[in-house]
């Protein structure tokens, strides 16, 4: 079994930046990919960045040179550095890893077995 926990998110003004953590446990959790999704009030949870248990990575059109995906296998730690936040970064941000080693980043929400319980960014403008 495989859980995952979420942490560091809060209120912060645009231009700011946070960094957001995600803990997990289980023996095989440090093959398999692991992807940071979003969704905000009213919409659709949506991808965001995710990394691959070899470090390959890939990030929505709307966060990349922003947004930094990284993982440390050793601690079983994914973290997400959040730069130049703006107002339409607002949502409860969840972390995910897929059921199986993959290569793949998944973009899907339906590729992610394992979530969190999500964490909550505010950027205010």
């Amino acid at each position: 079994q495989v859980e995952m926990v979420e942490s560091g998110g809060g209120l912060v003004q645009a231009g700011g930046s946070l960094r957001l953590s995600c803990a997990a446990s289980g023996r095989i959790v440090t093959v398999l990919s692991m992807g940071w999704f979003r969704q905000a009030p009213g919409k659709e949870r949506e991808f965001v960045a995710g990394i691959t248990w070899t470090g390959g990575t890939r990030y929505a059109d709307s966060v990349k040179g922003r947004f930094t995906i990284s993982r440390d296998n050793a601690k079983k730690m994914g973290f997400l550095q959040m730069s130049s936040l703006e107002p339409e970064d607002t949502a409860v941000y969840y972390c995910a890893a897929t059921q199986y080693r993959t290569s793949d980043v998944y973009t899907s929400s339906s590729q992610y077995y394992y979530w969190g319980l999500g964490t909550q960014v505010t950027v205010s403008s």
